[in-house]
């Protein structure tokens, strides 16, 4: 597993307003989308890519385009929907499925309930969004989906995680598959109730609002 975080001032900057607990939730949402336009610039620096000829106006040259298949963009229902925008910004052209995992608050582990993904992933690049890499445990069930679907490469986007997350989630990965984790910060650790420290709090609450 490899970790990438983002160390850029704008990234700094739009995560310590999403920090604050006085942030509404439309400023919040504009954030999230912001922020994670990027993160996705960071996490689709491997993205596949083959060679292209295209007239200019002025001379015939060879460039580049995104290889086939395309890529799919996976967000982790509900939060992970939050960061859908900003990361199909820079991919137009990939596909969309949906997971739905929760996390059960008394065993701490995920719990699915929907699922819209193809079949068959193989040679497909994968990314998995999630706002929040905890104790890891959603993001390893994730990742196992899109395994099983033949993916052999997979980029997590968050904007936090937790240390004990990370380790989670590297114990499980190993070195059977390229899984690479981008992330706009780690933080401190996770508290009593498995919330990251200091973090932002429910990012499915504050965007979306209780339900």
């Amino acid at each position: 597993m490899r970790l990438h975080v983002a160390d850029h001032p704008l990234v700094a900057h739009k995560l310590t307003v999403l920090r604050d607990k006085n942030t509404p939730s439309a400023t919040f949402r504009q954030l999230v989308d912001e922020l994670v336009t990027l993160l996705a610039y960071e996490a689709t620096r491997d993205v596949r890519i083959e060679p292209h000829e295209i007239e200019t106006p002025v001379t015939t040259t060879t460039g580049v385009k995104l290889s086939d298949p395309n890529p799919i963009v996976i967000p982790i229902l509900r939060a992970g929907l939050g960061m859908l925008d900003g990361m199909t910004r820079l991919l137009p052209t990939a596909e969309v499925g949906f997971l739905g995992l929760q996390r059960d608050e008394t065993t701490y582990e995920a719990v699915t309930y929907a699922n819209r993904l193809p079949d068959d992933l193989t040679d497909r690049q994968v990314f998995l969004l999630d706002p929040m890499l905890a104790t890891g445990g959603t993001l390893v069930a994730a990742i196992d989906y899109v395994l099983q679907r033949g993916a052999r490469d997979v980029t997590c986007v968050c904007l936090l995680a937790a240390p004990e997350g990370l380790e989670v989630v590297e114990q499980a990965v190993g070195e059977r598959v390229d899984v690479q984790v981008v992330v706009a910060s780690v933080d401190e650790r996770l508290n009593e109730k498995k919330y990251i420290v200091p973090g932002l709090g429910d990012a499915g609450d504050r965007l979306y609002g209780i339900v």
